[in-house]
């Protein structure tokens, strides 16, 4: 598509379906070099495999981001093959549906470790080996629910907020050393959660259709919307951007409630 990304390598967590994988196929069609960063073998390997089988420079590593060893693991596996880490793409995460009230602390743990937690911690193992090489670039995916969010979120929502001031934190105590951190925030985007959620409504394309509406554009968003942007965030073209939040919803939070 384009070469943007020559010579550079991207640890994407989370790569094996949904937008994860959409963002890793964008990363490889412009140049990069990838590490599929993924829990599940099977959908992990099966992302690193198309990415090879078109050509592109891709491994799989087997990577639970609520173990700092197994993420330690994934970055030296990256290390050995690449060389140098120029891309985190802290994407992996879980929606998550709990009553305040009622949630159990073991339930808020798990859900902290992977909805924030894990992508502090990549960013940890991460941060020393970009300030050695000069120069670095992290993309934390939140979401549309850090700022506003829907009944029943709670604390997926919660999580996303943390990922936003993560990533500003990153952003001003590591950019003298030519480090960018930014938050890409998705809306609705045609992912298995998303597909599940229409499957189970009573009338499936009338649900469809309500959420549709709910755009401006009239359509939810495709993996690939997500990670052409982060693509272009992760380039040189976007040398200047660091500390803030991208909102990508198609419009969606542009509304005023009815």
């Amino acid at each position: 598509m384009c070469d943007r990304l020559n010579g550079k390598s991207a640890f994407v967590t989370g790569a094996g379906q949904g937008i994860g994988r959409g963002i890793a196929e964008r990363l490889a069609s412009q140049g990069a070099s990838l590490t599929i960063a993924e829990i599940n073998e099977e959908t992990g390997r099966s992302t690193a495999d198309k990415l090879l089988q078109a050509g592109y420079e891709a491994q799989f590593a087997g990577v639970d981001i609520r173990s700092e060893h197994s993420i330690k693991s994934g970055i030296a596996a990256h290390l050995e093959r690449f060389g140098g880490l120029d891309i985190l793409v802290n994407n992996a995460g879980a929606n998550q549906h709990y009553d305040a009230s009622r949630m159990s602390v073991d339930e808020w743990e798990q859900s902290m470790s992977l909805n924030l937690r894990g992508a502090w911690l990549c960013c940890k193992h991460a941060l020393p080996l970009m300030a050695r090489q000069g120069s670095g670039v992290i993309i934390n995916i939140a979401s549309v629910h850090a700022t506003m969010t829907a009944y029943n979120f709670f604390p997926y929502n919660v999580a996303k907020s943390g990922i936003l001031g993560l990533t500003r934190s990153l952003a001003l105590d590591w950019g003298h050393h030519n480090i960018r951190a930014v938050a890409v925030s998705p809306g609705w985007v045609r992912t298995q959660p998303v597909l599940d959620h229409f499957a189970g409504a009573d009338d499936p394309a009338a649900e469809i259709e309500r959420v549709n509406n709910l755009h401006p554009l009239k359509r939810i968003g495709e993996p690939e919307n997500v990670g052409a942007l982060v693509a272009f965030l992760a380039s040189d073209e976007a040398s200047y951007i660091t500390g803030t939040e991208i909102v990508i919803d198609g419009g969606i939070s542009a509304h005023y409630a009815d």
